[in-house]
């Protein structure tokens, strides 16, 4: 099991990549390979295999090592890579036209109903249901506004811990999220009215 990122030798283990050194190469992966799984998986583009894109953030580190300068923790640069790799992805694949109520499981209908037509709160059961909800209604916005909504509301990260992950500055997130909230708004109002039509 590798050692962790506090005990870990990132700037002896990159001088030794630096020289073509192949067992430093997979000790650095071994190493960073849990937090880029973990920056995959939360934001997973549709249609591409994690381990995949895992793969293309690592290419991208190893082609790009000479360009890192000391200025932040070697993992931050990382997750950098690993964030802006996955809006890349994101950002390539074609947007739905259109959300349509059709498009929802017959459970995620149901709660949207309860949710449209009761003021008591959705069940304990129905969470699930719910929570493919907000992402089928995330993934009709653009990449940047998903993945700020993302960050602070689903996965509850400062602000000073999105600045670090995205290099946006506290301005532009807080513009951001307050934009992207309003275009989710949107869509579910777009939903509703659909819905009752």
């Amino acid at each position: 099991m590798p050692p962790d990122d506090e005990t870990f030798d990132f700037s002896g283990c990159l001088e030794r990549v630096r020289r073509a050194d192949q067992r430093a190469a997979r000790e650095l992966v071994d190493q960073l390979h849990p937090l880029v799984i973990r920056i995959v998986r939360a934001r997973l583009p549709r249609r591409v295999a994690e381990e995949d894109l895992a793969q293309e953030i690592f290419l991208k580190m190893f082609t790009r090592v000479a360009q890192y300068q000391g200025n932040v923790p070697f993992p931050h640069w990382v997750s950098r890579i690993a964030v802006t790799t996955c809006i890349d992805h994101l950002r390539a694949q074609k947007r739905r036209p259109e959300f349509r109520w059709a498009d929802l499981s017959e459970n995620e209908a149901d709660v949207l109903d309860a949710v449209l037509t009761s003021e008591n709160e959705v069940g304990a059961g129905d969470a699930l249901a719910a929570r493919e909800l907000v992402h089928k209604l995330l993934d009709q916005l653009k990449p940047d506004d998903r993945l700020v909504l993302q960050l602070l509301d689903l996965e509850q990260k400062t602000l000073a811990e999105v600045a670090d992950l995205t290099g946006w500055n506290n301005t532009l997130i807080k513009v951001r999220a307050f934009r992207a909230r309003r275009k989710l708004q949107k869509l579910f109002e777009q939903l509703k009215q659909k819905e009752r039509a």
